[in-house]
């Protein structure tokens, strides 16, 4: 009966966070805290059932990395990313809460970098606000031009790839790659070309949200 009622405690705390903006999100944690440490640790059950982490693909690829890169972590989570190459790279993390030491609170349309700081951007997961082309928009604020974003999202939140890689095209990125190794993610490569215009445009309907069945 416990695990049936941390799932449901789960259940409605993902679907609160898919459903409203940055900003509401933020007020919530910060009004109740023990909700982001619940999602986490509901999260953490569903990853053991996936048959890759996409955080793994990132760290691996910034192993790889000669160069000392500086990394924005937006929608970190608990921060592996930083904990596990922040010695090799300057990683910055940024979610709701400061899980941990590493971890900066705030909400990730408004991060504290300078303007064109950022080699590498990173959503992993992240993009769960309805506004989250404000996300995106923050990215390119502290991306230097010819930076790299790079987002792992769930397959069945892209109903349509085409929108939404031309959403984010509208944001002063482009289109470098897409994978799509198995049945559950999709990781998107783009690079900042130019600043994103001033005003906001695109769909913020083309990322469904991420709801889990009820069993």
């Amino acid at each position: 009966m416990q695990q049936k009622l941390k799932g449901a405690r789960f259940r409605w705390i993902n679907e609160a966070l898919y459903t409203t903006t940055g900003d509401k999100a933020l007020e919530m944690v910060q009004n109740d805290p023990s909700i982001f440490e619940e999602y986490h640790q509901g999260f953490s059950a569903q990853v053991e059932k996936w048959p890759v982490n996409p955080v793994d693909v990132f760290i691996q690829y910034l192993r790889n990395k000669s160069d000392k890169l500086v990394v924005a972590d937006l929608g970190c989570g608990e921060a592996r990313l930083s904990a596990t190459v922040g010695q090799q790279h300057t990683v910055h993390s940024f979610d709701l809460v400061a899980y941990n030491e590493l971890i900066t609170p705030c909400n990730i349309a408004d991060v504290p970098l300078p303007n064109d700081s950022v080699d590498v951007a990173i959503f992993c997961l992240a993009l769960m606000g309805t506004d989250f082309l404000k996300f995106i928009r923050e990215a390119n604020r502290i991306l230097r031009v010819g930076g790299e974003l790079k987002i792992a999202e769930v397959i069945s939140r892209v109903s349509d790839v085409d929108a939404f890689v031309q959403a984010l095209e509208g944001q002063g990125f482009k289109l470098a790659r897409t994978t799509a190794n198995n049945k559950m993610f999709i990781m998107l490569d783009f690079t900042k070309v130019k600043r994103c215009p001033a005003k906001l445009s695109g769909n913020p309907g083309l990322l469904k949200p991420c709801i889990y069945k009820r069993r």
